[in-house]
């Protein structure tokens, strides 16, 4: 059974968000600078052939979250990925709910580090959950904003909860 859509209305914000994870069907739940969460239905469109959750999509959900979260805690300077190292624990099959939870490790100037951890959880009881991954995502903070992404952190302003 494969689980509902997400809402119309968190399908517009990852819409606008992050094109790659609203082509995979991930739904923010919170967006802050110190914690950015979310959910993902385990659908053909992030599974590999054996019917499990992509460890790509998992690496891709990691980056795309601990980057807006050093976005916003770096006060929306520009911030890019320079490593990511990603343990992938168990899997998620096809029909499960995926929960996503990126917090900093820590925040500096310069370099930023956060921990991402991915759950199945029982969308009856979100409390009950199996961890999936954990990864720590280094960001570079601070670099020049190209000229043709300078609105690039207005859409997160307007999302966020700052």
């Amino acid at each position: 059974m494969e689980p509902p859509p997400p809402s119309a209305a968190a399908g517009v914000k990852a819409r606008v968000l992050d094109i790659p994870l609203y082509g995979i069907g991930f739904e923010f739940v919170e967006i802050t600078p110190q914690k950015v969460s979310g959910r993902l239905p385990v659908t053909d469109k992030c599974c590999q052939p054996f019917k499990v959750l992509h460890g790509g999509v998992s690496a891709m959900i990691s980056e795309a979250l601990a980057s807006m979260g050093a976005h916003m805690a770096s006060g929306f300077q520009r911030v890019a990925g320079v490593h990511l190292g990603i343990h992938h624990l168990k899997s998620a099959h096809l029909g499960d709910l995926v929960f996503a939870e990126a917090a900093p490790i820590n925040v500096g100037k310069s370099i930023q580090v956060w921990e991402v951890c991915l759950w199945k959880t029982d969308p009856s009881d979100e409390e009950n959950k199996t961890l999936l991954a954990s990864s720590r995502v280094t960001l570079k903070v601070g670099m020049s904003v190209p000229q043709n992404a300078t609105d690039a952190a207005a859409n997160l302003k307007k999302y966020a909860k700052l």
